[in-house]
C-alpha cells in the first residue's frame, strides 16, 4: 500500500507543483479517525518541501447524510482551508486538491507544521509550562477569527441549529438503540435549555485540545476541519471546555487555561460578548455527544450499529462512555469547575 501510495503521490506532485517531485519519508500517522494522513517530504525543483497528505475513505462519502456521511472532504476542505486562512486564522496552507487523474482518492495536500498534537502532552509535559498560561487566550482570539469567516462560497456547509444538533444525536441514541437512563436525561436536559436565536457563523465543530498543534510560542495551526458548518459560535467554546479534552490537565480550557481568559480574549478579537451560561449550554451538551458517540464507537465494534467501523480504538473509546455522562451530572448539578 504504501509504494502505491508513494508513486501515485510522486506523480501527483510533478503534476501539480512541479518536478522532479521525489518523494521522501513517507510515513502514515497515528491519531484522525476520520482520514487516512500521511507524512512525507517532497523535493520540488531546489526546495524539499514538509508536507501533509490527507485522503477521505470512499466510505466515508456515502450520501444519506448520517454522521458517516462526511460533507468536508477535497475540494470543499481545501475552499474552507483557504476562507480560514483568509480571516486570520492559523489552518494548513494547501499545496494540492487530488485530482481523479492522481489516483489517491478525495483528499489535498497541505504544508507540514512542527509543533505538539498530543492533547495530553499539551496540557502536561514540562517543556509546554512556559506557553501553557497563554493557551487559552489564543484560543479565544483563534475563534474570534474563525466565527469571522466569510461563508460566501462556502455553501456546501451544512446549518446546524442548536435544535438540529439536538434532532441528529436523538436519532444517533436511536440508532444505537442502547438506552441509558442519563443519555435520556442528558438529551431531555438539552432539549429543555436550547439558547433561543442564537447568532449564525461558520463553527469549526472540533475545536479542542488534540486538534491544535502548538509549539514552544503557542498554537501553531488548527486542524480537522470535517465537523465544520454554519450554527451556534458558542459551540466551539463550550466543547473546548468539555472535560474529556482535558487530557487529565487541571485547568478548564483544555486542560491547560482558565475560562476568563478565553472569554476575555475572544471579546477583545471581535467575537462578541460572552455569556458563560451559554457556553456552559454546549459544555453540558457536549458531553452527551460525547457519550453517545463513544456508544457509536463500541456498540459498532459489536456489530450492533450498522455501518461503523470496527477498531481497537473505537472499543477503547467505548468502554469510557462513564465518563462524560458523569461529567455532564457534575455541570448540572454545578460541582464542576
Amino acid at each position: 500500500m504504501t509504494e502505491a501510495i508513494q508513486h501515485h503521490l510522486a506523480a501527483a506532485v510533478r503534476r501539480h507543483l512541479g518536478p522532479p517531485g521525489e518523494v521522501r519519508d513517507l510515513v502514515r500517522l497515528t491519531g484522525g479517525a476520520t482520514k487516512a494522513t500521511w507524512s512525507f517530504d517532497a523535493v520540488v525543483g531546489g526546495d524539499t518541501l514538509p508536507l501533509i497528505l490527507q485522503q477521505t475513505p470512499a466510505e466515508r462519502l456515502a450520501a444519506g447524510g448520517g454522521r458517516e456521511a462526511l460533507a468536508i472532504h477535497g475540494a470543499r476542505d481545501a475552499a474552507l482551508l483557504h476562507a480560514a486562512r483568509d480571516a486570520g486564522v492559523p489552518a494548513p496552507r494547501v499545496r494540492i486538491v487530488l485530482a481523479p487523474d492522481d489516483e489517491l482518492g478525495e483528499g489535498t495536500v497541505t504544508d507540514r507544521v512542527a509543533g505538539e498534537t498530543l492533547g495530553r502532552k499539551i496540557a502536561g509535559d514540562a517543556r509546554f509550562a512556559a506557553v501553557r498560561p497563554r493557551l487559552a487566550a489564543q484560543c479565544g482570539a483563534i475563534l474570534a477569527a474563525i466565527h469571522r469567516i466569510d461563508a460566501r462560497g462556502l455553501d456546501f456547509l451544512p446549518r446546524h441549529a442548536p435544535a438540529d444538533q439536538l434532532a441528529m444525536f436523538r436519532a444517533l441514541a436511536d440508532a444505537c438503540d442502547h438506552p441509558l437512563p442519563a443519555v435520556e436525561l442528558g438529551l431531555r436536559w438539552v432539549a429543555e435549555h436550547l439558547p433561543p436565536a442564537p447568532r449564525t457563523t461558520v463553527v469549526h465543530g472540533d475545536f479542542r485540545n488534540g486538534n491544535l498543534i502548538v509549539g514552544d510560542d503557542g498554537v501553531r495551526c488548527v486542524l480537522d476541519w470535517e465537523l465544520a458548518h454554519l450554527g451556534d459560535p458558542m459551540l466551539d467554546l463550550g466543547w473546548l471546555c468539555v472535560k474529556t479534552w482535558r487530557f487529565g490537565g487541571p485547568l478548564p480550557v483544555g486542560g491547560f487555561g482558565h475560562r476568563d481568559d478565553l472569554f476575555a480574549a475572544y471579546e477583545r478579537a471581535g467575537g462578541g460578548p460572552d455569556d458563560p451560561s451559554h457556553v456552559r449550554f454546549w459544555e453540558a451538551f457536549g458531553c452527551i455527544k460525547w457519550a453517545l458517540m463513544s456508544m457509536q464507537k463500541g456498540l459498532g465494534d459489536l456489530g450492533a450499529v450498522p455501518g461503523a467501523r470496527r477498531s481497537v480504538e473505537a472499543v477503547a473509546i467505548g468502554r469510557r462512555i462513564e465518563e462524560p455522562l458523569l461529567d455532564f451530572l457534575d455541570l448540572i448539578t454545578a460541582k464542576a469547575n
